[in-house]
């Protein structure tokens, strides 16, 4: 068994006019976050943390911000483009979104499942805030670490 970890980060700050997706859920929120796709940073995260793990780079390096045909994608369909590219398949993913709002707990489980669905893999999405300090703590954005572990057999 050839086993391989990666760990993603991704932040956005918020943006009026804009839809809230985290996890391939709409949440329902006076703002959304600003970015070139949907700005999920939960995928966002999730797709960093399983390149990484297969050594190809990085979300930027998948779907370069200028390049238009990536501009308001689904993240759900980001992370089925980048599985394509990464031999083996994942083990497992653990995530954890930060942010001071909105509540991410009412919308947990479905973020779960949009994900496990898409990876064929378990999966955990924690949320927490930044308890006030720093700019997730003045509520200006969120931000996600994940953590995916595949097997390339």
């Amino acid at each position: 068994m050839s086993i391989r970890l990666g760990v993603g980060y991704d932040a956005h700050r918020f943006a009026p006019d804009r839809r809230l997706m985290l996890g391939g859920v709409e949440v329902p929120y006076e703002l959304g976050l600003s970015g070139h796709s949907d700005a999920d940073v939960l995928i966002h995260a999730v797709i960093d943390a399983i390149l990484g793990a297969a050594g190809q780079g990085d979300l930027g390096t998948l779907f370069p911000p200028d390049e238009e045909r990536w501009r308001d994608a689904d993240s759900l369909d980001l992370l089925t483009v980048a599985l394509g590219s990464v031999p083996g398949r994942v083990v497992n993913v653990d995530a954890t979104v930060i942010c001071e709002e909105p509540a991410i707990d009412p919308h947990r489980a479905e973020m779960e499942r949009n994900l496990a669905e898409t990876l064929s893999a378990a999966v955990s999405v924690k949320a927490t805030t930044n308890e006030g300090m720093g700019w997730l703590g003045r509520g200006e954005g969120i931000a996600c670490v994940a953590v995916a572990l595949i097997d390339l057999n």
